[in-house]
């Protein structure tokens, strides 16, 4: 992790500032203050303009602002400056011993601090909205990028369909009729390319159609395996009735299966659970392996990372994805937000 990388996220930057703020309030403003509490009464200063500015930018635009409560978030912005600024003078008048400070000429003080106030945290907010605009505009030019360099490398890839499909018909009435199991298979991967060639055009798609899509993949991964392998699907009943990104969900399954354990007296299993609680739908995939000193490649690669990147863009702020990689398991859960 680059010294970039910590200051984000551990908000040093933030701390940078407030600290050159203090400094270059304190150098202009001590003599104005007695000297044993200037430097109390600066920080007082600094503490309360940078509690306005948080509550502001974290808690009243995300949750009044952006969901355009405007009459909600005017009212709590004046209140809360307000009542800050009045707390401030108050402690102020604390400090310096002088009680009377807080009431004296009290139309001047409000003038003083509160107007001041307004207009500081006003401007803290102007620099949060504008850095949201900005970032949105570039996770919009990356989704837009990504999508297009998708559908090309789609259509670099694509074979007829029309020939495709004519040609599994012919495949599928070559397969002698006792042999049901073929036929079936044939079907279910009729449905995968179906699926992948007109289901997946657009930008969401039903969750039934995308767990469809992910039991007959599964399907066909079982026949490749004896019966020392174990594999358990477990769908909630709860989960309909809402809409997805397609094949948002397959890298993680074919992970669970490229990476599976092969041991011959301990178990192989690949488990997978999707449920729909509390406005999310919760996905998990976890699969056995083999010990980190035996596996040959690590789980993940270009298809979790990949993954990680479109819900990154396609749901910011809205999903949860926990790795948990141990010496025998590999789990991967995730909670999509979807309202």
């Amino acid at each position: 992790m680059n010294k970039q990388s910590i200051f984000r996220r551990y908000k040093l930057d933030h701390l940078l500032g407030w600290l050159v703020l203090f400094g270059g309030w304190h150098f202009f403003r001590y003599q104005d203050y007695p000297r044993d509490t200037g430097w109390l009464i600066t920080g007082l200063k600094v503490v309360d303009l940078a509690l306005m500015v948080y509550i502001t930018n974290y808690l009243l635009i995300p949750r009044l602002l952006y969901k355009k409560q405007y009459v909600l978030f005017g009212i709590t912005f004046l209140l809360i400056v307000t009542g800050f600024s009045f707390l401030k003078m108050y402690l102020e008048g604390q400090i310096m011993n002088r009680h009377s400070l807080f009431f004296n000429n009290f139309k001047g003080r409000f003038y003083d601090n509160v107007i001041p106030h307004i207009l500081l945290v006003s401007t803290g907010a102007a620099f949060k909205l504008l850095m949201d605009y900005a970032r949105a505009q570039r996770r919009l030019g990356e989704v837009s990028k990504e999508k297009a360099e998708a559908e090309l490398n789609f259509l670099k890839s694509q074979i007829n369909p029309h020939f495709l499909f004519n040609s599994l018909n012919a495949v599928y009435f070559l397969i002698d009729k006792q042999n049901t199991t073929a036929r079936q298979t044939l079907l279910q991967f009729s449905d995968l390319l179906r699926y992948q060639l007109y289901d997946c055009n657009s930008d969401s798609i039903e969750i039934e159609k995308e767990v469809a899509y992910l039991q007959d993949f599964i399907r066909l991964q079982q026949l490749r395996k004896d019966n020392n392998y174990e594999v358990n699907v477990q769908v909630g009943e709860e989960v309909r009735g809402f809409r997805i990104t397609p094949l948002l969900l397959i890298p993680f399954v074919e992970n669970a299966f490229k990476h599976i354990s092969h041991h011959s007296n301990q178990r192989n299993f690949v488990q997978v659970n999707m449920a729909r609680q509390n406005g999310s739908f919760l996905f998990t995939v976890e699969n056995s392996k083999e010990s980190l000193h035996r596996s040959t490649e690590p789980p993940g690669g270009i298809g979790l990372s990949n993954v990680k990147r479109r819900l990154e863009l396609l749901y910011p702020q809205k999903y949860e994805l926990q790795i948990d990689n141990n010496d025998a398991t590999f789990k991967v859960a995730l909670n999509l937000h979807l309202s």
